[in-house]
This record gives C-alpha cells, sequence and structure tokens, in this order.
C-alpha cells in the first residue's frame, strides 16, 4: 500500500502533471500567472478543491448512481469552491481580488472534474487524498513557474505575497537599469512562456 500511495503521489509531480503532461487547465495557467503570488494561490485553492472533493467523492463512490455521477460530481466539486471562495475572502482578500473568476470558475476546470471521474470515483479515500495532492500540488508548481518566468523578465520583480501595507518578494531582479519585457506579463506572452515550457519538458521527458 505504501508503495501505491507513493506512486498515486508523485505522478501528479512529473508523469501526469496537469499543464505540461496532460495539458490540461490551461484557462487558469495562461490567465492568472502574472505574478508568482497568483499563481501559488490559485495552485493552492485548486489543490483544496481537488483534495476535498476526492474524499467526499470516494466516500460516496458505492452510492452515487452512474447515470447522474457527473451531476453529483459537480455539486460536490462546486460546494468546495464555495468553501474556498469564503476562506480567502476571509483571510487572503487582496489575492482573492486578483484572481476573480477564476476562482468560481474551478467547478469546471477539467483537472478537478477529471480526478473526480477517472480515479476518485473508482478508488478508495487513501489513494484518492494521494492523488488530489499529488495532481494539486504539480499544478501548483506549474502555475508558479510560469508566473515566476512571465514576472521575472516582464516586471523585473517576484512578488510572494501582498498585504494591504507590505509586499513580500524581490524588487528589481536584474537591477534599476533592466528593461523589461511587458510582452510577457500580457496574453501574448502567456502562450509563449508555456510553449517554452511545454518544449522544455518534452525534451527532458525524451531523456
Amino acid at each position: 500500500m505504501a508503495k501505491t500511495l507513493t506512486q498515486e503521489f508523485t505522478k501528479g509531480l512529473w508523469e501526469e502533471i496537469a499543464p505540461f503532461r496532460l495539458v490540461l487547465g490551461l484557462c487558469p495557467v495562461l490567465g492568472v500567472t502574472t505574478t508568482v503570488e497568483n499563481g501559488i494561490g490559485m495552485g493552492l485553492a485548486t489543490t483544496f478543491v481537488l483534495v476535498f472533493s476526492n474524499i467526499l467523492v470516494a466516500s460516496l463512490r458505492n452510492i452515487i448512481p452512474a447515470k447522474v455521477r457527473i451531476a453529483c460530481f459537480i455539486i460536490i466539486i462546486a460546494t468546495f469552491v464555495v468553501v474556498t471562495e469564503l476562506l480567502m475572502q476571509a483571510f487572503t482578500y487582496p489575492l482573492f481580488l486578483k484572481l476573480g473568476v477564476f476562482i468560481p470558475l474551478i467547478v469546471v476546470n477539467c483537472i478537478v472534474l477529471g480526478r473526480a471521474e477517472a480515479f476518485a470515483y473508482k478508488n478508495n479515500i487513501t489513494l484518492s487524498i494521494a492523488d488530489g495532492l499529488g495532481i494539486g500540488i504539480g499544478f501548483t508548481l506549474s502555475l508558479a513557474a510560469l508566473g515566476a518566468l512571465r514576472e521575472l523578465f516582464g516586471a523585473n520583480n517576484l512578488t510572494i505575497w501582498t498585504t494591504p501595507t507590505s509586499v513580500f518578494g524581490v524588487q528589481q531582479v536584474f537591477g534599476a537599469n533592466f528593461e523589461p519585457f511587458t510582452f510577457m506579463v500580457q496574453a501574448p506572452g502567456a502562450f509563449v512562456c508555456l510553449g517554452l515550457m511545454l518544449c522544455v519538458m518534452n525534451l527532458m521527458g525524451s531523456k
């Protein structure tokens, strides 16, 4: 069992890392990764929903009728998305405002619904937790890496956390004389950065 748990957890960190291996969840990947903070925040929110929806689906898998399972999955996911929204409004309101509509859109994120259908509905709670954590952490790392690349070259900063009174991170990483490529923090830059990272992942995977 321990080996199986390890396999289910680690697969989401490389073999099935959602944006780069499965090419899933690209809407938030492209939409929110203008900063590292946004990437980490979106990734953690998705991980929370993913893990707890997996737990509930695995718990109810013998009760949910097969004919209405997708509708039940969506209701379960939507419930935890609402919980996520309320928690973010209470404790990380500035980040909640930055992520905007992408938080409620977790309901239709194909990663979350896909794990419920392909894994949690067919496996026990323990394995479903390991699967959800692995996929969620891999997704978070992907968003953080893409956000770091775009913010570093597009704004010459690395923003880790923002409070109403201060910003935690590194400002002017390349010095005050560096002219940022503002293209990187715009929509076309997101596609270019994603393509470059997909290329690197494919090259590493082929070796």
